[in-house]
């Protein structure tokens, strides 16, 4: 009966899955920020340029 995975194994697979979700919420949040602050700085007619944001043409 090798077919099922050891219990060491399935542990690590949610920590992983944990790891990788994660990093993905985190990258996500940081691109909705980004897309706010672009869109209000387009309402408030400024490009974002001095706020370390590379001005885009």
């Amino acid at each position: 009966m090798s077919d099922k995975p050891k219990p060491e194994t399935r542990k690590a697979a949610p920590k992983e899955r944990g790891e990788r979700l994660k990093s993905a919420l985190k990258a996500n949040l940081a691109r909705r920020k980004a897309q706010m602050r672009a869109r209000a700085a387009e309402e408030a007619g400024h490009t974002g340029a001095g706020h370390g944001e590379e001005q885009k043409d």
